[in-house]
């Protein structure tokens, strides 16, 4: 068999998966459906996000392949079922584009880009019909972080948010008060809720991507740790037998010696 050409073309990505997908080509991808490639899907996703996150663009473009690789299998996969064709994810998107950007295909006129979200917003809920809640398409799968962040994103665009930071500084003190103030566990568990979702919005309000936030300091703690154990091999103890200052002295070393 003929090794497929022009591989900078979209067109050969298309041939290629047909090609996985058909009676004589891989085993494994003939068997995928849209439910097993779901995990899959999410996992590219997240690749993407670390990818970004790296600020390496080499690393970017190949995550972004991958990407794409399941949107064109899940295409491919719809196809044979008869669900719909690429074409048609291609048609709707260019057509909503269109829709949604009347400030660059049609005549409106827009000041800034605040005033296109807005805008964007309106031209939605026209889409949507008149007794749906403009919360409904926020994908309910979302990690509860990125939910918060979007739904509060949405009320926001409509009128429904604090009129400044100081307001949501407040929320937030009441939200600690009623937290320290429970007293059984679900209590807990329902301020601590009411906690991070205050903690959201004055992220949201302040421009801050919560997720690439957490990640970062998920990140920064990874190293550290790290570091704190490689100091402990270094010195041939164990980082569960010495005490709890000895670890906060080593943690205090692996943390000065990054921002160093």
């Amino acid at each position: 068999m003929s090794l497929p050409q022009n591989l900078n073309q979209f067109a050969t990505l298309v041939d290629i998966i047909a090609k996985l997908r058909a009676p004589d080509g891989c085993p494994w991808d003939r068997q995928q459906t849209h439910a097993s490639l779901r995990e899959n899907l999410l996992e590219e996703s997240y690749e993407v996000l670390e990818a970004l996150d790296s600020g390496d663009p080499i690393r970017l473009c190949d995550e972004l392949g991958d990407l794409l690789l399941q949107v064109v299998l899940h295409a491919q996969i719809a196809t044979e079922t008869g669900e719909f064709k690429l074409e048609d994810v291609v048609s709707t998107i260019n057509a909503k584009l269109i829709h949604r950007h009347p400030h660059v295909f049609g005549s409106l006129k827009v000041k800034d880009a605040e005033e296109v979200v807005l805008n964007w917003e309106v031209l939605k809920q026209g889409e949507r019909p008149h007794d749906t809640s403009i919360l409904a398409s926020v994908p309910k799968h979302m990690p509860a972080l990125s939910y918060s962040q979007e739904i509060q994103r949405r009320v926001a665009r409509v009128g429904f948010d604090w009129e400044d930071i100081n307001g949501v500084i407040d929320k937030l003190v009441e939200e600690v008060r009623e937290f320290k103030e429970a007293d059984t566990q679900q209590q807990r568990e329902h301020e601590f809720g009411d906690l991070l979702f205050t903690l959201v919005n004055i992220a949201r309000r302040l421009g801050i991507d919560l997720e690439v936030a957490l990640r970062q300091a998920n990140q920064r703690f990874y190293r550290r740790f790290s570091c704190l154990e490689e100091a402990c091999r270094q010195r041939r103890v164990s980082l569960n037998e010495i005490s709890f200052d000895e670890k906060n002295a080593l943690w205090e070393e692996a943390k000065n010696k990054e921002e160093g």
